[in-house]
């Protein structure tokens, strides 16, 4: 839990799920500066927030719950970030009433009178978001951006520029800097290019030839990543039980998988709602329309009952926005351990470097090697 001192008030902050081991906040310097510059007290004129307010990639709730007696709606990504918010809200005594959340498959709002854009990692996201909400921009709506500066370049600046109208930068402090965006009503507002498809080599193992779809957001969108290529040339039989792709991204492994044993009931788990559209899209275009396949946005496993499943297939990430963290895949793990049958297999893969086999031992019991090449492992292990 964090204290956050802000213009409005101090706010008890946490991320979601709340670890109390978790040195990590829920806030930084990025979201500290577009509150201060929004209440004038960094030396400028207070912002009007009596209009149609829109949050665009809140972490975790910290400037739609500063914000909420202006009756924001927030716009996000990540469920994780979504529940993070409802519970910041609870937290500091806030009705959940006072904020829409809103998630990036969502129609935004018709009106955008103040749109505030904590700016994402992926600059295809924000893209893709700022298509969405520029038929709601008008002249007179206040645009502004905030982020680390390492969060900021060029490109995104371009975006900005290109989609809604003239840009610039503030200063930095504290490592972080605003983005001013004055939107120009002589551009034409055009759709988001995304989603994006494209077809899978002969180099794709279980794979080859599928088609891929891509909404904005998701890790390599472009191409296979190399991780996600190795594990397709290692995927294991179901024999037709219940298979998860947990954190599923495009759905590439679960529909090999499908497509590999039609007998196989597929559960395709992420966080992220692009990555679940995604999923689903990738499904459909190569299982077909009538194939069965469940699409689960939400906290890795949780939702799936305990004992009900009898693979697990995972490739985790191990950032968390800008941090390098286990947190994920230590919860995916133990949320894996809970969710499958004795006798049920996770198979897991990631970089070698990260050691994912000392922590499976540790929680199973057991880790067997099945495939490694010098910068890869794949490893299987067994709930007893």
């Amino acid at each position: 839990m964090n204290r956050f001192t802000t213009p409005r008030g101090d706010l008890e902050l946490a991320r979601f799920p709340e670890d109390p081991r978790d040195p990590l906040r829920a806030w930084d310097s990025a979201d500290e500066y577009l509150l201060r510059h929004l209440a004038g007290t960094d030396g400028g004129a207070p912002v009007d927030l009596s209009g149609s307010v829109v949050v665009l990639g809140d972490r975790w709730g910290a400037l739609t719950t500063a914000l909420a007696g202006d009756r924001p709606v927030q716009i996000t990504d990540s469920f994780l970030g979504q529940e993070a918010t409802r519970a910041n809200l609870a937290r500091n005594g806030v009705d959940a009433g006072a904020v829409r959340l809103l998630s990036t498959r969502d129609t935004p709002p018709d009106r955008v009178d103040v749109l505030l854009v904590r700016v994402p990692k992926s600059l295809a996201l924000l893209e893709d978001q700022l298509h969405r909400l520029a038929p709601g921009v008008h002249e007179g709506t206040v645009v502004i951006g905030t982020g680390r500066v390492t969060e900021i370049h060029t490109s995104t600046l371009q975006l900005f520029e290109r989609i809604l109208g003239p840009t610039r930068t503030s200063l930095a402090v504290k490592k972080s800097r605003l983005i001013f965006c004055t939107p120009d009503p002589g551009i034409a507002r055009r759709p988001s290019p995304w989603p994006r498809s494209y077809e899978l080599g002969a180099d794709a193992g279980a794979a080859a030839g599928m088609t891929v779809t891509n909404h904005a957001g998701i890790f390599c969108a472009e191409r296979l990543d190399i991780g996600t290529r190795f594990f397709l040339g290692h995927l294991p039989r179901s024999g037709g039980g219940r298979v998860v792709d947990l954190g599923c991204g495009n759905g590439v492994v679960g529909t090999a998988a499908a497509l590999a044993d039609p007998g196989a009931e597929l559960v395709f788990v992420d966080e992220s709602f692009q990555a679940v559209a995604s999923a689903e899209a990738t499904f459909r275009a190569n299982a077909g329309a009538d194939a069965k396949a469940e699409f689960l946005v939400g906290d890795g496993l949780a939702a799936v009952p305990a004992g009900s499943v009898d693979l697990v297939l995972n490739n985790p990430p191990f950032h968390s926005h800008q941090a390098t963290t286990d947190t994920t895949a230590w919860r995916m793990f133990t949320g894996s351990r809970r969710a499958l049958a004795p006798g049920g297999e996770l198979w897991v893969v990631g970089n070698r470097h990260l050691g994912y086999h000392v922590k499976l031992r540790r929680l199973f019991g057991n880790c067997e090697v099945v495939a490694s090449d010098p910068k890869f492992v794949v490893l299987r292990s067994v709930r007893t």
